[in-house]
């Protein structure tokens, strides 16, 4: 007998309908994908308990949803789940309620069901689990996936680690169902759906209205709110605090002066501190693009830059042009402070300032004449490390990084009340977005040193500044395991590394000796730049709430929301499941949309809007990357793929090396007439041959990638970013190798 549709008639829904339009602004995509008549069994992500309001109200047709009734479950619940038409599934007999969901689709209805099998926690997607499929095929009835958007951070989601017991949204929320094509019966399983719904979710995620404002104006209103605030606190010579009212007072009065400037970028040479933070929201306020350039690099990679961005005039500090005689300074380099004092100094920030204090933050947008969107026009451009050849310029629109910060926002790492160390250099991505944007935008603590080298410094603003979140690559958090003492670190509760692979000694080191994990994530300057990303465990605050991970040793994490990723066979190109290994190919609102004059490269690099990444990976069910490595740190030897990055690693481990200093040992690929490549190692210390060999053989390495050549050098190549200058290294092999 079919179940009566009082979920339809009940006159307490229509109410509970009319109340939810009030409270949610609900836009949809893909309506044409649901079938008009016949059984469906819808499946959609599950990020609050309001995902079933949402998914009726942008539904075609009435839906019934299959739902758990555990032990623990309040008995009202029944009350409500009979009035609306809810299938249980309970732990005494759980075929009962899968056997009533085949009757209704079956008998023409839609059931929607949560594939994860409860709310995530994390704010990612979770594991699919089985259980649908089975529906779907004894019924013979489609799989149509739908991705909610929007109500994560709502108080009925986990977003900052609670529910409920936060501030309720006064206006109404914005949210986007897209629904996708159906998929049928035999071909609908937990890949296929996830991959469907990881799609979806990157549609869904790319309609939030907040992704078409412009970050200049973002910045300031949010300094505006809060001009009382200390928005970072300036290490570079003495202490110095700097509110948010003083920081965009500086960054308006020296916009004036930029304004006057012919050309669209403005160079941008300054360490991480309150001058860099003032130029970068003044360039952007002015209406032109920040290009902070890497003043490790050399003069030519420099003045390659310079060319192809198209820069007259390079902001910077008297001390800093000291300390770079070499830098190929142009004609029009501007000192900071004189430029400031020029344009009228404190007189001149006075208005400024007050305006910050009395104003209502979006006049104050208005006053410096920034735009209510600037979506994907250019915001910044970034030159990519150069790590495995020539530096190429990234173009990032105000969409890519107000959607990276929004991304990284809704993982809960980095609530309002943390405060970050920012020692990264300001040309390196990771620092540009999550060292500088951000902390402005969502109201971070920040205290800034001009160097990642200084660990001396940085372990003291840590200690007498009570850094909580210390954000670095991996090369820069090394030298802390010797010159940090424990108490020094005390005040971490969270340790970030990206930028390059996590070696294994380093995580185990820091958590022996500093009792902190590393959460490892993943990015690139095209994914401007965070894209995976490792988190804690979300507490469990209820009593049906089960343990979640956040982390997973030896990945980098899952996929911030509002990303997708397709695999592609690195021989052939075709795609692959994502639990097979293949060359990572990303899509979402924060991915570039090209390399400044050089189509031939962006084509390269998007051939069908999904960014080739270059790197070598594989998904497992939870939804956790594992990066194997980068393409170019493979070598092709007699038809098999091996990774340098595994030897580098086995030859540290057999030989003990100390690498706190700096990398030890460097695995590269030189040209072999007999088998397409042979393996090299450059190392600091001596390696005798017969014992290198004897050791990786006996760590279980195939002969095949024992390495042939094996030379000592008195340092590998480093980048300013921290990562390995693979092309030095190589040319490096190749002249020893000679």
């Amino acid at each position: 007998m079919r179940a009566r549709r009082t979920y339809v008639a009940w006159p307490w829904g229509v109410m509970a309908a009319a109340v939810a339009r009030l409270l949610y602004r609900v836009r949809t995509s893909g309506r044409e994908h649901f079938p008009a008549q016949g059984g469906v069994v819808l499946v959609a992500n599950h990020l609050s308990y309001v995902d079933v309001v949402a998914l009726q109200l942008a539904c075609p047709r009435p839906l019934r949803y299959l739902a758990y009734r555990g032990p623990t479950t309040p008995t009202w619940f029944d009350w409500v789940f009979r009035q609306a038409g809810v299938i249980t599934v309970s732990d005494q007999n759980p075929y009962e309620g899968v056997r009533r969901a085949i009757q209704a689709v079956s008998a023409g209805e839609v059931v929607c069901l949560f594939p994860e099998g409860r709310i995530s926690r994390t704010g990612q997607l979770m594991e699919i689990k089985r259980g649908f499929e089975l529906i779907a095929r004894r019924a013979q009835v489609p799989v149509v996936p739908a991705a909610v958007d929007g109500l994560w951070g709502s108080i009925f989601s986990f977003a900052g680690n609670r529910y409920v017991w936060k501030s309720p949204r006064l206006m109404p929320t914005p949210v986007f169902v897209a629904f996708g094509a159906p998929l049928a019966p035999a071909a609908a399983d937990p890949w296929a759906v996830r991959r469907a719904l990881l799609d979806l979710g990157a549609a869904a995620f790319a309609e939030r209205p907040k992704l078409r404002r412009h970050l200049g104006r973002e910045v300031v209103r949010a300094l505006a709110r809060q001009p009382r605030r200390v928005v970072l606190i300036d290490r570079t010579a003495e202490r110095r605090p700097v509110s948010a009212a003083q920081l965009l007072a500086a960054a308006a009065v020296l916009s004036r002066r930029l304004r006057r400037l012919p050309e669209k970028r403005v160079g941008i040479v300054l360490p991480p501190g309150a001058g860099a933070t003032i130029a970068n929201l003044a360039t952007l306020c002015s209406g032109k693009v920040p290009v902070n350039l890497n003043f490790t690099a050399g003069p030519g990679a420099i003045q390659s830059a310079l060319r192809a961005g198209e820069i007259g005039a390079v902001l910077s500090a008297t001390a800093m042009r000291g300390k770079l005689p070499h830098f190929p300074w142009p004609e029009r380099t501007l000192d900071l402070r004189t430029e400031i004092a020029a344009a009228g100094g404190k007189a001149a920030m006075l208005p400024w300032l007050m305006a910050a204090w009395l104003l209502p933050n979006q006049w104050v947008a208005a006053l410096l004449g920034l735009p209510r969107e600037g979506g994907d026009a250019e915001a910044a451009l970034l030159f990519t490390s150069g790590s495995a050849g020539e530096p190429k310029g990234v173009v990032l629109t105000h969409r890519n990084l107000l959607a990276n910060c929004e991304q990284v926002s809704s993982m809960s790492i980095l609530p309002g009340g943390c405060c970050m160390l920012g020692c990264l250099p300001l040309f390196h991505s990771f620092g540009f977005t999550v060292t500088l944007w951000y902390p402005l935008l969502r109201g971070t603590g920040l205290v800034t040193v001009p160097s990642p080298l200084d660990t001396r410094k940085m372990i003291e603003a840590i200690r007498e500044e009570g850094v909580t979140t210390l954000i670095g690559a991996p090369t820069f958090l090394r030298p802390l395991l010797k010159k940090a003492e424990p108490g020094d670190l005390r005040s971490l509760d969270l340790v970030v590394a990206g930028g390059e692979r996590l070696p294994e000694d380093l995580e185990r080191g820091f958590l022996e000796r500093f009792h902190l994990p590393i959460y490892q994530g993943y990015g690139l300057t095209e994914t401007a730049p965070v894209a995976n990303l490792n988190q804690p465990a979300p507490p469990i605050t209820t009593e049906t709430a089960g343990p979640q991970e956040g982390r997973r040793t030896g990945t980098v994490g899952r996929l911030l929301p509002g990303m997708t990723a397709r695999l592609r066979d690195p021989e052939t190109g075709a795609e692959v499941s994502l639990e097979a290994t293949g060359i990572l190919c990303l899509r979402g609102a924060n991915v570039f949309p090209g390399y400044l004059g050089d189509e031939a490269r962006t084509r390269a690099a998007l051939p069908d809007g999904w960014f080739v990444t270059g790197d070598l990976g594989h998904f497992d069910a939870d939804g956790f990357l594992t990066i194997a490595g980068r393409l170019a740190r493979f070598s092709k030897i007699g038809g098999e793929m091996v990774p340098h990055g595994t030897i580098e690693q086995a030859i540290a481990d057999a030989f003990a090396l100390d690498q706190s200093e700096g990398p030890a040992v460097v695995v590269v690929g030189l040209p072999d007439v007999a088998k397409g490549e042979s393996l090299a190692v450059l190392a600091t210390v001596d390696l005798p041959a017969d014992q290198l060999r004897e050791r990786l053989a006996a760590a279980g390495l195939p002969n095949l990638w024992l390495p042939r050549l094996i030379r000592r050098v008195e340092r590998i190549p480093v980048l300013g970013s921290g990562k390995l200058d693979l092309a030095a290294c190589r040319e490096l092999a190749r002249a020893r190798a000679d």
